[in-house]
């Protein structure tokens, strides 16, 4: 099985420091959801893991976050791709839950949902805590400079052997050849 896990905001929406509160904001990146189509067209699993505190800030509620990705599926469906699952953690950063980016948790529910190893499984994200969560379970880690990307790859620390690309097109680009 091919998979790849995302980030959501910064990777396949734009994403902001106020937060994606409702699915007006919920704005696609340029790129991206033609780069999901293709991978999704070429037999890839496409799944987003992605950090939600807005939920524990009391920022918006769970139907609200339903109502956005349910946006992005039905504009990713219009662009001939789809995301297998989504999984989030709704806590805050000081709820010191294990599913929170960088803690790895989310990415082992992913590996337990898919019963996969997920060594070498390609892991998308803007920030270094994207990346640090995915390489500690194995994942070969990904930034793109979409984002916080370029901040991220400014501050540098970024976990071995992390690639580095301009946005999730370029991303969907390279596995695409590689592949």
């Amino acid at each position: 099985m091919k998979l790849i896990i995302l980030d959501r905001d910064g990777v396949i929406n734009q994403d902001s420091d106020a937060f994606v509160k409702n699915p007006d904001e919920w704005i696609a990146l340029p790129g991206s959801l033609q780069a999901i189509a293709r991978l999704t067209q070429a037999g890839w699993r496409v799944v987003v893991a992605t950090n939600q505190s807005g939920l524990a800030r009391g920022l918006f509620d769970m139907d609200t976050l339903t109502a956005i990705h349910a946006k992005m599926r039905r504009e990713l469906a219009a662009a001939g791709g789809s995301i297998d699952a989504v999984f989030m953690c709704p806590h805050g950063p000081d709820d010191n839950c294990t599913c929170r980016k960088p803690r790895p948790g989310m990415f082992e529910q992913i590996g337990h949902r898919y019963d996969v190893d997920l060594a070498g499984v390609p892991a998308v994200g803007d920030s270094l805590r994207d990346l640090q969560a995915s390489s500690s379970v194995g994942c070969s880690p990904w930034l793109v400079l979409t984002g916080n990307g370029g901040k991220t790859l400014a501050k540098g620390g970024l976990p071995e052997n992390t690639r580095v690309c301009d946005d999730l097109s370029a991303v969907a680009d390279a596995l695409l050849q590689d592949s």
